[in-house]
C-alpha cells in the first residue's frame, strides 16, 4: 500500500506503507486508508516529528558512545534517517499551514 498525501498548497508526497505509518503515527493520526490533517493541527505535527528526530539522533549517538566505551563495534542504522524521511513532510506540514490548507491521504 501506498500513502499519497495531497494538498492545494504542496505537491503530492508518496510514502511507502512502512513510512507513511511511522509519520502517522508520530503525529498522533491512526494510519488509516484515508484522512485529513487539518491547518490547526500541523504545528504540533511539525513538533511532534521534530521531536521524534531528536530522540532517534540521541538514542543513536547513545548507542555508539556505549559501543565505543565497551569496544564493541559502533551499531549500523538505517541509511536514510528519520531526519532525512520527515524532511519533506515537515515542508508540505509548513506549507500547508501557511496557506490554511489540509493534507488529506486516501482516495
Amino acid at each position: 500500500m501506498l500513502y499519497k498525501f495531497k494538498s492545494k498548497a504542496a505537491g503530492n508526497l508518496i510514502l511507502l506503507e512502512p513510512q507513511g505509518v511511522q509519520f502517522l503515527t508520530l503525529i498522533g493520526k491512526t494510519p488509516t486508508p484515508s484522512g485529513i490533517i487539518e491547518p490547526d493541527q500541523m504545528p504540533k505535527a511539525i513538533a511532534d516529528l521534530q521531536e521524534a528526530v531528536r530522540r532517534v539522533e540521541a538514542e543513536q549517538a547513545q548507542a555508539v558512545t556505549e559501543a565505543n566505551a565497551q569496544g564493541q563495534a559502533t551499531p549500523r542504522f538505517e541509511s536514510i534517517s528519520l531526519r532525512q524521511r520527515a524532511k519533506p513532510i515537515i515542508d508540505m506540514l509548513q506549507r500547508c499551514h501557511q496557506a490554511g490548507q489540509p493534507i488529506v491521504w486516501g482516495d
